[in-house]
């Protein structure tokens, strides 16, 4: 643990250009095929354990699946997933012609190196990778996500209250390798890190939140363990919009970029803070030389994910645009057919119209 704090202090006293390893600045070479991926959840367990019903959102609106309330927030103990539904989104994405999978895991999975994280009715390492293998049958390239946001890490139980430590960072480090390994080492490997702020912890408890050479220490030590085992890193962007100054001199171009926006004016003459940073941090993304997966999603309004490429088709390099995912934001669960269908419907139109 002592090299790593000297490392943190390093990064803090020369900066990110002298004290990382260069691999990490290495340029990745443009992917060749467009990505149209699907953000798709085993895990549900986003949020901290102990939010209990009466600090939940009352304003939450799902007009297609209205149970999905119940699991917008808190910690659930079961698999909260429909394999019929889960089969059914694969089959469809794959009749439109999508190419890609993004699978949040979280606990879902009965990890060998740490099995006390799993969740009831966990899958097992083995059907995991007879589902990856069906993925593949049916032309979807599966990549797994981790989130390490401390907003969002409720999945790690209570190594989500060791947050910096050793045993954290042990933790971190084993399911990286199991997962890159369950995976069979995957082109990307997508680590969240999103919404680590105080605003998106009131409704918690217990709240976490890493700050300057902390947080920009734990990202790089998560970069570190993904490119050791020979994955592309994949992030949210949205720390750029809070401090851009900061991140576009510290984050590495060697990682994956996602920004999200999820509503409907594209407008930078008609939008106004903090909206228009939300659209224009494509547009400086762009500027500053990174490969990007723009996000869009049917979470607000349903002519987002089209206006996300329409918009980012004009203002993204195809050199480092690598494609395009939705994030539907729901459960896989039967409630929220519907709505993962209309997704998938959204992407095959923009997809169509993309190719045409």
């Amino acid at each position: 643990m002592t090299n790593r704090r000297k490392f943190i202090k390093q990064v803090a006293a020369a900066g990110i250009a002298g004290s990382m390893p260069s691999v990490l600045f290495s340029q990745q070479k443009p992917v060749p095929d467009m990505i149209w991926a699907n953000l798709l959840h085993l895990s549900y367990n986003m949020w901290e354990d102990t939010v209990p019903l009466k600090y939940r959102d009352e304003n939450f609106q799902c007009t297609t699946c209205q149970e999905a309330r119940e699991w917008a927030h808190g910690y659930r103990p079961n698999l909260t997933f429909d394999e019929p539904v889960w089969d059914a989104l694969l089959k469809e994405m794959s009749s439109v012609g999508m190419n890609m999978v993004v699978i949040d895991l979280g606990d879902a999975i009965q990890y060998e190196s740490h099995p006390e994280i799993a969740v009831k009715n966990a899958w097992t390492p083995a059907k995991l990778r007879t589902e990856l293998a069906k993925m593949r049958k049916l032309g979807l390239e599966p990549i797994p996500k981790l989130n390490f946001a401390t907003t969002h890490d409720a999945w790690l139980k209570d190594y989500s209250r060791m947050v910096s430590t050793d045993t954290y960072y042990g933790v971190c480090k084993d399911l990286i390798e199991e997962v890159s390994v369950l995976f069979d080492w995957p082109r990307f490997f997508h680590i969240g890190m999103d919404e680590e702020t105080a605003q998106h912890q009131v409704r918690q408890d217990y709240a976490v939140i890493r700050q300057n050479d902390l947080w920009w220490g734990d990202l790089y030590f998560y970069i570190g363990e993904v490119e050791k085992n020979g994955v592309r890193p994949w992030v949210w962007s949205d720390y750029a919009w809070h401090k851009p100054d900061v991140f576009f001199r510290k984050m590495p171009k060697s990682v994956l970029q996602s920004n999200w926006y999820y509503g409907s004016g594209f407008d930078p003459n008609t939008l106004k803070e903090p909206v228009k940073s939300y659209v224009k941090l494509y547009d400086d993304l762009e500027t500053y030389g990174y490969d990007q997966v723009p996000t869009g999603s049917n979470h607000s309004v349903p002519e987002n994910f089209e206006s996300t490429v329409d918009y980012c088709l004009k203002v993204i390099d195809p050199s480092r645009l690598s494609g395009f995912m939705t994030a539907p934001w729901r459960p896989t669960l039967a409630p929220c057919l519907d709505r993962h269908k209309e997704a998938i419907s959204q992407v095959a139109k923009a997809m169509k119209k993309f190719k045409g």
